[in-house]
C-alpha cells in the first residue's frame, strides 16, 4: 500500500509541474505581445546566450565532423563507397547529429545557467524586490531569457553544423586527397530543402524548450542554496528530455510532409 501510494504522488507531482510549466509557457506568450518591451535586455540576452555559447559549440561540431568522418569511413570502406561520404556526413549532422547534439550542449550551458541565476535571483529575493518597487520581473527576466535562446539556438546550430563539415572536410583530406572544392561540391548537391528547413524550424523548439525549463525552474526555485541547485540539475534534465520529445515529433511529422 505504502509503494503505491508513493507511485500515486510521483504521478501526481510529475502531471502538477507539467501543468505548472505550461501555464508558465502561456504567460510568456502573454506577455511577450504586451508593452512595455524589453529590447535591451533582450540583446543583453542574445550576447550571453549566443556569443558566450559560440565557443563551446565551435569545438563541439569540429570535433563531431572529425569523429564522425573518422568512424563512418573504415565501414563504408569495406563496402567500396567512401565517395558517398560528403553526402552522408552532411545529411547526417545537418537532419539530426548537428541540432541535437548541439541542443543539448547548449541544454548544459545555458539552461543550468539561467536556472542558477533565477534561483539565485528568488534566493535572495531579488525577484520580490523588483515586484515590490513595480517593476514586471517576470517581463524582465524571464521573457527575454526564453525569446533570447528561441533565437540563437538556431544561429548557434548553424555555425555548429557549418564547423563539423569543415571538420570532416579536412578528414576527406588527409586521409583520401580529397579537395575542399569537391568536398563541399558533393555537399551542397547531396542537401536539399527538405533537409534544411525542418532541421532548422525545430531549433527553434529546443531553444524555446531550453529557455522555458531553465526559467522555470529558477523562476519557481525553492529557498536556500540546495534549492538553487536543484533547480539547475533539474533544468539541464528536464530539457534533455524534451529535446528527444520534440526531436522524435519533429522527425515524425517531417516524415509524413516531405515523405522522406
Amino acid at each position: 500500500m505504502s509503494n503505491a501510494s508513493t507511485l500515486f504522488a510521483s504521478v501526481k507531482t510529475f502531471f502538477s509541474e507539467i501543468g505548472d510549466i505550461t501555464l508558465f509557457g502561456a504567460r510568456f506568450f502573454r506577455e511577450v505581445l504586451l508593452p512595455p518591451f524589453e529590447f535591451k535586455e533582450l540583446i543583453n540576452q542574445c550576447y550571453n546566450i549566443g556569443n558566450r555559447s559560440l565557443l563551446l559549440v565551435s569545438v563541439t561540431g569540429f570535433i563531431l565532423g572529425l569523429v564522425f568522418t573518422l568512424q563512418s569511413r573504415p565501414t563504408l570502406e569495406q563496402f567500396g563507397v567512401e565517395s558517398w561520404i560528403p553526402s552522408m556526413i552532411s545529411i547526417s549532422i545537418i537532419r539530426e547529429i548537428g541540432p541535437v547534439i548541439i541542443a543539448l550542449i547548449c541544454a548544459g550551458r545555458i539552461g543550468s545557467g539561467i536556472g542558477a541565476e533565477l534561483g539565485s535571483m528568488r534566493v535572495t529575493e531579488q525577484i520580490d524586490a523588483m515586484e515590490v518597487s513595480g517593476t514586471n520581473p517576470f517581463k524582465y527576466l524571464v521573457v527575454t531569457r526564453i525569446a533570447a535562446a528561441t533565437l540563437m539556438l538556431p544561429l548557434l546550430v548553424i555555425i555548429g553544423d557549418s564547423i563539423a563539415l569543415f571538420g570532416s572536410a579536412i578528414v576527406e583530406n588527409l586521409k583520401s586527397d580529397v579537395s575542399y572544392t569537391l568536398y563541399f561540391s558533393k555537399v551542397f548537391k547531396a542537401i536539399t530543402f527538405g533537409d534544411i528547413i525542418p532541421a532548422t524550424i525545430k531549433t527553434f523548439f529546443f531553444g524555446f524548450a531550453i529557455g522555458l525549463i531553465g526559467c522555470f525552474k529558477g523562476y519557481n526555485c525553492a529557498k536556500g542554496t540546495v534549492g538553487v541547485g536543484e533547480a539547475s540539475n533539474a533544468a539541464v534534465v528536464y530539457t534533455s528530455m524534451l529535446i528527444f520529445i520534440i526531436d522524435f515529433i519533429a522527425v515524425f511529422v517531417t516524415d509524413i510532409i516531405f515523405d522522406i
